[in-house]
């Protein structure tokens, strides 16, 4: 579907048109930066780029099967591109200084060329670079850092979140088992493959660290009979899934905490994280992970789901800060697989015992958030967001799109077993992977 909105935007300003001798100046510096750029992008692989502006038209690229068109309303969005690197195209892109038809297919085209595009991060983009690095660097995860960092993102409402996420509340990947399945049904199926592996029985106490909205945590003490424990740092989300235990009749099954997961005590039979890794911070992971193995009773076993980055791309990403730790997730930083393992060696008594990506499916959760997205932008605006943030997560929900049709990035649900674990994670596996790719 297209993702260019119907907005009215004010006339964006041309540095061509000025005619003061600054603004001469930068209109030949946008002029060399277009040059510039169509030349590093013009043997783009896989797709080709339209791009229109006042010039004109140029494609950019070999061919392929995935097309995207840009329209330029501000040339300055040429000079952006050249001496910011990706960041500074995703800050034009928030002004309005283009638009895009696809830009799920544009940003999949960049995924497929990354020796040709990583050039944009290099010379003088290096230079803005330092001061996002120095703007991550003070976003760092530390107990109050964490608390202005949830706020940020999972405080901005939960009218807001209900209008794109299905009836479970799950802001993370669903299963999708058949073609037909709907976004409620694949939230349904990646809760039991959770409480599968778990092998989560009647008596068995569960920590879940990262409540959301509740779903997770009521679901297993509804279908599984469980207790379980579950806390969560966002008060907004707590407040809802506060109401939700209690609407369930599940207050003398679940226990719900407003705490960080360092101050957490007790041990437990199971222990789930669903997508909360990814607001840890690479240098906290020794820290999380200790004290998940900590929580855990000597038999115990723990699922943790999170969103992984390349291996051979992770030292890259930590010197780095993209678009999404900037603007929508402040402080956070995806783990790549090695990065869990090396963590979970160092500081745990913890044994790997199964692995599964399943990264197409969360392309398709995705979609379907953004389709509703869409679909609901009137009320978002009702809400009060202005036109920049709609921007803002069109850009975000289809930059993550793209990464995981892709297969950039992976999402993962991964499993531990404690030294005196009994359970047979072979069969628990093979069961839990029951499932129809996409």
């Amino acid at each position: 579907m297209s993702t260019v909105f119907a907005f009215k935007h004010s006339k964006v300003p041309s540095d061509d048109h000025d005619s003061t001798p600054v603004s001469a100046n930068r209109g030949y510096v946008n002029r060399f930066a277009r040059r510039l750029l169509v030349q590093k992008l013009g043997c783009l692989r896989g797709g080709t780029i339209q791009i229109t502006d006042s010039s004109g038209s140029t494609t950019l690229g070999l061919g392929g099967d995935v097309q995207a068109r840009l329209d330029v309303r501000n040339p300055s969005f040429y000079r952006h591109a050249v001496l910011g690197g990706s960041l500074s195209v995703a800050e034009s892109y928030l002004r309005g200084d283009w638009d895009c038809d696809d830009l799920t297919a544009f940003f999949r085209i960049f995924l497929r060329n990354l020796p040709i595009t990583d050039q944009l991060e290099r010379g003088l983009s290096r230079i803005t670079k330092l001061f996002h690095r120095l703007y991550h660097s003070w976003h760092a995860n530390s107990r109050s850092g964490s608390q202005r960092n949830i706020r940020a993102h999972y405080d901005l409402g939960n009218e807001f979140f209900r209008l794109m996420l299905d009836e479970t509340l799950s802001y993370s990947s669903g299963i999708f088992l058949t073609p037909t399945s709907t976004l409620h049904d694949a939230s349904l199926e990646k809760m039991d493959r959770i409480c599968r592996k778990l092998d989560l029985q009647p008596n068995d106490h569960l920590l879940e660290i990262g409540t959301g909205w509740g779903g997770l945590a009521i679901h297993a003490a509804v279908k599984y009979g469980s207790r379980v424990t579950t806390t969560t740092i966002s008060q907004q989300q707590f407040d809802v899934a506060q109401q939700r235990i209690v609407d369930a009749g599940l207050s003398d099954r679940v226990t719900l905490l407003l705490q960080d997961y360092r101050d957490l005590t007790g041990q437990f039979d199971k222990l789930v994280s669903v997508e909360m890794i990814e607001a840890v911070g690479h240098r906290y992971f020794d820290n999380y992970f200790g004290k998940c193995s900590e929580l855990l009773q000597p038999g115990g076993t723990f699922v943790l789901q999170g969103i992984v980055m390349p291996d051979r791309r992770y030292a890259q990403y930590l010197r780095s800060v993209d678009f999404i730790q900037r603007y929508v997730f402040p402080g956070g930083c995806l783990p790549s697989i090695s990065s869990i393992l090396e963590s979970t060696a160092r500081a745990t008594d913890l044994r790997f015992v199964h692995a599964e990506d399943f990264g197409m499916h969360y392309a398709q959760t995705l979609r379907e958030w953004r389709q509703r997205f869409h679909a609901r932008v009137t009320d978002v605006l009702a809400l009060g967001y202005p036109h920049r943030f709609i921007r803002m997560w069109d850009y975000y929900l289809s930059y993550c799109e793209a990464a995981f049709e892709e297969r950039y990035t992976g999402v993962v649900q991964i499993q531990f077993d404690k030294p005196l674990c009994q359970r047979d994670p072979i069969h628990i596996g093979r069961r839990a992977a029951e499932w129809c790719p996409l």
